[in-house]
């Protein structure tokens, strides 16, 4: 595609997906509050042989480039196990997604979505939702509320005027998604205290740390909850094998023992919650780079992480539970362990829980409890094509 010197064209290349990573450098390179990924990261997600994701999806990317220079970039994508999801839920037939934008300007933004229309539509796709990059358990959404602060670990950030860019171009709010701040420096009020205390009483109830040395078998009961606790949530799309062994090479490093709790329930687990150190306080200073010094400050700080915040990127209690006492005294249990562990172990004061659906009142009610409050809103928009 071409329009008024610009140039928007499909790559392939390893160059050109080089040069596709390195202009998000570039273009965010003025925003104090955007944290550079580690190239080899953010290389990895868009390379098919090292993405598991692109076991059941296809891409592509696409530059924009003027006088010779990339002014612009975008990704469309169709998951496979996306289209086969119920369309209530958000996905289903037809559905396909565009994200990784970045433009100089409007005009070339405008360009490059309209260009990943096509490609969708090209594709035999009825809507387009976006931004979602690439997975829908990677960085979905657009930053819209909290750009006067970092992201924590997996968590995307972007230029406040992308929003107008993206309403210009014709779409509608799909979905937000919220994540909550709150100090745990402090313990809980005094009615979580009980519910937790009540719980310690109860023999039924057993809440455990992983054990790290068992990793894979570990991560195989959590995804068990996972998939059935979040199977009708908006957006679900299962986790694969290929995508789970790849989150584990990526998160080993910074999975510890006591940040990782499952609930059991007359010997069966029926509830997990996972709290990760937010590598991003390790890797901001870095540039993105991990030579020549940055390999060496990463492996000392992962020796014995402190940090200030803890991100909770996952919990869920299976379907049978949801919506009982049973599961909430859970939540608040696991809740209560990590958030004392992480600030007695690690230094953390602040905690961060999401991201969580507008509509996952359960959540928000927990979320609310613990006096947390909104502090960072994500937006997933969509468009009939």
């Amino acid at each position: 595609m071409t329009t008024a010197s610009t140039t928007i064209r499909p790559i392939s290349s390893k160059a050109d997906r080089k040069a596709f990573v390195e202009l998000a450098y570039q273009l965010n390179a003025d925003d104090p509050n955007w944290v550079p990924p580690l190239r080899r990261e953010a290389l990895g997600l868009i390379t098919p042989e090292e993405n598991g994701w692109f076991s059941h999806a296809k891409a592509q990317l696409f530059l924009a480039e003027r006088s010779g220079k990339a002014v612009g970039r975008i990704s469309a994508h169709i998951d496979t196990l996306a289209l086969e999801m119920p369309a209530a839920n958000g996905f289903g037939p037809g559905t396909g997604f565009w994200g990784l934008l970045d433009a100089v300007d409007e005009a070339t933004a405008h360009a490059l979505i309209t260009t990943a229309e096509d490609w969708l539509r090209a594709e035999g796709m009825t809507k387009a939702l976006g931004p979602v990059s690439m997975s829908v358990w990677e960085e979905p959404g657009l930053l819209i509320k909290g750009h006067d602060h970092p992201p924590t670990v997996m968590m995307g950030h972007h230029k406040p005027h992308y929003q107008h860019w993206i309403d210009a171009a014709g779409y509608l709010p799909a979905k937000q998604l919220m994540t909550y701040e709150l100090d745990i420096s402090v313990p809980f009020p005094p009615l979580v205290n009980r519910i937790v205390q009540s719980g310690e009483k109860n023999p039924r109830i057993v809440i455990r740390q992983v054990d790290k040395r068992k990793f894979q078998q570990e991560a195989e009961i959590i995804l068990a909850i996972l998939n059935d606790a979040w199977s009708d949530n908006w957006g679900y799309v299962p986790l694969t094998q290929p995508e789970i062994d790849d989150v584990g090479k990526k998160l080993k490093p910074i999975v510890f023992n006591d940040l990782i709790r499952v609930a059991e329930l007359d010997g069966e687990p029926v509830a997990f919650m996972i709290a990760l150190p937010d590598l991003n306080e390790a890797i901001r200073p870095l540039g993105g780079r991990l030579f020549p010094f940055g390999w060496a400050r990463l492996l000392w700080w992962l020796r014995n992480p402190r940090v200030r915040t803890m991100r909770v990127p996952l919990m869920g209690v299976v379907k049978r539970l949801q919506s009982s006492r049973m599961a909430s005294q859970l939540a608040f249990m696991m809740i209560e362990y990590i958030r004392a562990a992480s600030h007695e172990k690690y230094g953390a004061t602040r905690g961060e829980i999401g991201w969580v659906l507008d509509d996952n009142q359960g959540m928000k009610s927990i979320a609310e409890t613990i006096n947390s409050h909104i502090n960072r809103v994500y937006q997933i928009y969509v468009k009939p094509l």
